[in-house]
C-alpha cells in the first residue's frame, strides 16, 4: 500500500513540476479545471432539473425513457473515453511503466499504482463528482435510489479508468511492427468515428419512421445494462423497481470486468518486458527509394526524406483515411441529397495538412542533420510542399470521380458544374491550410509519440494537441475569406446561376495563400532554425 501511494505522490509531484516548469503547461491546466468545472455545474443543474418532482407527470413513463437513455448514453461514453484516451491521451509518458519498472516492484503492486495515480487525476475527481451530482435527478424516486446512483458513480469511474488503461497497455505491447502500428491506429480511428456517427445514424432513422418509440431503443439498453459498460448506470434503477437479483449480478460484473482488467494489463506488463528488443527483424535494403526519383535538387532529397517518413509513420496514417470515412458516411446520410454528398470533399480538405501544422515536431531530431547540412528554410518548405500537393490533388481528383459515380451528377451538365465547385472550394481550402501549416509549423510546435509508440502521450501533448489545431482549422477559414466574399456577392446580386465564377476564384485563392505560406514559412525556419532544433531537442527528450 505504501509503494501505491508512493506512486500518487509522484504522480502529482510530477504534476507540479510542470506546471512550474512551462507557462502554458499551467494555461492548459487552468482551461481542463475550467472545464471540469462546467460539466460538474452542468450536470447538478441538468440533475436538479429533471429531478423536480414537480416537473414528472407521468412517473412511469418518463422513468422508463430515462432509464433507456441514461444506460445507453453512459455506455456510450465509456467506450468513447476508452477510445479517446488511446487516441489523443495514450499511455503517459511520465507514469509509463517501462519507466518504474527498474526499481523491482512487483507487477501487480506497479499496475495498482498506476490505476490509482489514473483515479486521482482531475478528470477522474471531475467525473466522480459530477455523476455523484447526477443523483439529483432520482430525487422524485425514492432516497434508495439516490444512494444507489451515489454508490454508482466511483463505481463507474473505475470500470472506465480499469478498462481505458488495459486496452492502452493491450495496444502498445501487442501490436509490435510498425506496419501493424501504423494499421491499428488506423483502425481505432476508423471505429472511433464510426461509432461517433452512430446516434446521428439512428435518430436519422428513427425519424424517418413513421412513429418514434422508446421502446425501439430498450433492447439495445437491456444488452448493454448486462455489460461493464451500462452496468452501474442501471443500478439505480434496479433499485427502483426491487430487482435485487440483478443488482448484485450487475456488481458482480462489474467487479468481474475490473479483476480482468487488472491481470490483463499486468500480463501486458511482464509480457513487454519478456519479449522487449524481439520484434527487431532483419530489413533488406532495396535501393533508395523515393531518393531515386525525386528532383536531383536539395528541395528534391526533402520531399524522399518526407515522403519515406510518411509511408511508415503510423502517426500521420491518419490523413489518408479520413476523405474515404467522410465520403462513405455522406453517402450513408445523404438520403437523396446530392450536395451532401459533395460535402466530403471539404471536410476531407481540412484535415489533409493538419499532421503537417506540426511537421518539424513528427521529424524530431531527423530534422537536426538537415540543419547542419545548411539546408534553407525556402528549401525545405518547398520540399515538403510538393509531397502535400501531391497528396492533395490524388486525392481530390480520386474522391472527385467517387461523388460522380455515387450521386449520378455526371450525367448533367449542372451536376457536372456543381461538382467541379465543390472540388474547386475543396482544393482552396485544403491549399490555403497547407500554406498556413507551413508558417505555423515553425511556431506552434508541441509534443508527439515517437514513431515506435504511436499511443503514447509526452508531457504538454494533450492539452497542446487540443489547442494549437484550432490556430490551423481557423486560420483556413480566414485564408479563405477572399472567395467568400466573391459568394456572398453573386448571391446578393442574384447572379447566382453565376457560381462557376467560383471556380477560378477558388483556385486563385488557394494557390496564392499556398505560395505565400510556403515564402513565409521558409524565412521564418531560416529565422527561427536553432531554436527550432532546441525545442525538438526537448521534445525527443519526453519520448525516451
Amino acid at each position: 500500500m505504501d509503494t501505491v501511494l508512493t506512486i500518487v505522490r509522484l504522480r502529482w509531484a510530477l504534476t507540479w513540476a510542470a506546471l512550474r516548469k512551462s507557462v502554458w503547461q499551467t494555461i492548459g491546466y487552468v482551461i481542463s479545471l475550467l472545464m471540469g468545472v462546467a460539466v460538474v455545474v452542468g450536470t447538478g443543474l441538468l440533475a436538479w432539473f429533471l429531478g423536480d418532482p414537480a416537473g414528472v407527470n407521468n412517473a412511469s413513463g418518463f422513468a422508463q425513457g430515462l432509464e433507456v437513455i441514461v444506460v445507453l448514453l453512459g455506455a456510450f461514453i465509456t467506450l468513447m473515453t476508452a477510445f479517446a484516451q488511446l487516441m489523443l491521451i495514450g499511455e503517459s509518458s511520465t507514469m509509463s511503466p517501462r519507466k518504474l519498472e527498474l526499481y523491482g516492484i512487483p507487477d501487480r503492486t506497479l499496475q495498482a499504482g498506476l490505476l490509482a495515480a489514473g483515479l486521482s487525476g482531475i478528470p477522474a475527481i471531475c467525473a466522480i463528482i459530477a455523476l455523484m451530482l447526477w443523483s439529483l435527478a432520482y430525487r422524485w424516486m425514492g432516497v434508495g435510489v439516490v444512494v444507489a446512483a451515489v454508490v454508482s458513480a466511483p463505481l463507474t469511474v473505475i470500470t472506465v479508468v480499469s478498462f481505458s488503461k488495459m486496452v492502452i497497455n493491450a495496444a502498445t505491447t501487442l501490436v509490435r511492427s510498425n506496419r501493424g502500428k501504423n494499421l491499428f491506429y488506423i483502425i481505432v480511428m476508423i471505429t472511433f468515428v464510426a461509432i461517433c456517427y452512430v446516434p446521428s445514424i439512428t435518430l436519422n432513422a428513427s425519424m424517418e419512421a413513421v412513429t418514434f418509440s422508446i421502446e425501439t431503443f430498450a433492447a439495445p439498453a437491456a444488452v448493454f445494462a448486462w455489460t461493464p459498460f451500462g452496468a452501474a448506470f442501471q443500478l439505480p434503477f434496479d433499485v427502483l423497481h426491487g430487482a435485487w437479483g440483478p443488482f448484485i449480478g450487475r456488481l458482480v460484473v462489474l467487479a468481474v470486468s475490473w479483476v480482468l482488467c487488472f491481470m490483463a494489463s499486468t500480463w501486458c506488463l511482464r509480457h513487454e518486458r519478456l519479449v522487449s528488443g524481439s520484434q527487431s527483424e532483419a530489413v533488406s535494403v532495396k535501393g533508395i527509394g523515393a531518393f531515386s526519383w525525386m528532383p536531383d535538387s536539395v528541395s528534391g532529397a526533402v520531399s524522399a526524406r518526407l515522403f519515406t517518413y510518411l509511408k511508415r509513420d503510423p502517426r500521420q496514417g491518419l490523413m489518408f483515411a479520413f476523405p474515404v470515412i467522410f465520403l462513405i458516411l455522406m453517402a450513408f446520410q445523404s438520403h437523396g441529397v446530392t450536395p451532401v454528398v459533395w460535402t466530403a470533399l471539404p471536410m476531407s480538405a481540412m484535415f489533409f495538412s493538419i499532421t503537417e501544422s506540426n511537421g518539424l515536431a513528427y521529424d524530431g531530431r531527423g530534422l537536426t542533420m538537415q540543419v547542419i547540412s545548411g539546408v534553407s528554410g525556402v528549401a525545405d518548405r518547398l520540399g515538403r510542399v510538393r509531397i502535400y500537393v501531391g497528396v492533395i490533388l490524388t486525392y481530390l481528383v480520386a474522391l472527385t470521380i467517387a461523388c460522380f459515380v455515387v450521386t449520378g451528377d455526371w450525367r448533367t451538365p449542372d451536376g457536372i458544374l456543381m461538382g467541379m465547385t465543390f472540388a474547386a472550394g475543396a482544393a482552396c481550402l485544403a491549399f490555403c491550410g497547407l500554406g498556413l501549416a507551413e508558417v505555423v509549423s515553425c511556431v506552434l510546435m508541441y509534443p508527439v509519440p515517437s514513431m515506435e509508440k504511436p499511443f503514447a502521450t509526452p508531457q504538454g501533448r494533450a492539452v497542446a494537441q487540443g489547442f494549437f489545431p484550432l490556430v490551423y482549422l481557423l486560420g483556413m477559414f480566414v485564408l479563405a475569406v477572399p472567395s467568400g466574399l466573391v459568394a456572398v456577392v453573386l448571391a446578393v446580386a442574384g447572379q447566382w446561376d453565376m457560381y462557376w465564377v467560383l471556380i477560378p476564384v477558388f483556385l486563385l485563392n488557394g494557390v496564392g495563400f499556398l505560395a505565400l505560406g510556403s515564402w513565409l514559412g521558409g524565412k521564418l525556419m531560416d529565422a527561427r532554425m536553432l531554436s527550432i532544433v532546441s525545442t525538438l531537442d526537448s521534445f525527443a527528450s519526453l519520448q525516451k
